[in-house]
């Protein structure tokens, strides 16, 4: 996975962890962000200046912010196949209103989004986050009236390594042995996941070394170095 692909997603991922960050739509550029802040927030932080320079800062001009730092803009169909650090936003007015919703994908069926604060409104609440799910790591959804585009990063470091990972590394799990359970090791434990000695042998420690770094990555926590796991982690 590209550099910039991994810091949007994972400044992301720290944002919904932090309890001092909650929803608000005013008090939006942090500490509390709000649905288009946070996704404008993780890549700004990952060094597209979408906002600085693009002028992104709410879903009405996600599009065009966006598209001016490079990025793809893809009309959304249930039929395509969503990458990590895809942005999904939608936007419409009605009766002189104007809603939206954006989010970032994860990879592995997850989004971190800020959704609503603790009041069930989008302002007035305390800052940072009073539930736990004002900012949070959840699960993809399209909403009823679906979204209207992908806006799309195009890393073509994330295409190679992509390449790298299925031609040649295996998937590793629970009672994996061999030299690239070593490789493993070593590379969970250079990111700071200790997994005991670099043996060679996928034991418990491992396990819970993998799985605390799917945790932190917004992967899907399942104790098994795939596809997904291994992009991120040799990309870490």
């Amino acid at each position: 996975m590209g550099k910039i692909i991994e810091a949007a997603c994972e400044y992301g991922v720290r944002i919904a962890n932090d309890d001092s960050h909650g929803y608000d739509q005013i008090n939006r550029w942090l500490p509390d962000v709000d649905c288009s802040s946070l996704v404008t927030l993780c890549y700004e932080n990952a060094g597209v200046p979408v906002k600085s320079k693009g002028g992104a800062t709410y879903t009405g001009n996600l599009l065009a912010g966006f598209t001016k730092c490079g990025f793809e803009a893809i009309k959304f169909k249930s039929s395509i196949p969503l990458v990590r650090g895809d942005v999904l936003f939608y936007n419409y007015v009605k009766n002189g209103k104007t809603y939206g919703h954006a989010i970032l994908y994860l990879g592995d069926g997850k989004i971190v989004q800020a959704s609503i604060n603790e009041k069930g409104t989008i302002t007035g609440g305390k800052t940072g986050d009073q539930t736990g799910k004002e900012v949070a790591v959840g699960n993809y959804y399209v909403p009823s009236r679906g979204w209207d585009y992908v806006l799309r990063y195009p890393d073509e470091e994330t295409k190679q390594e992509d390449k790298k990972v299925n031609i040649t590394l295996t998937e590793l799990k629970m009672g994996s042995k061999g030299p690239e359970v070593k490789s493993l090791q070593i590379l969970l434990y250079a990111n700071g996941y200790n997994c005991g000695t670099a043996d060679g042998v996928f034991g418990p420690k491992t396990d819970a070394a993998l799985r605390n770094f799917q945790k932190a990555r917004g992967l899907k926590v399942d104790g098994v170095c795939g596809k997904c796991s291994w992009t991120s982690i040799l990309a870490a």
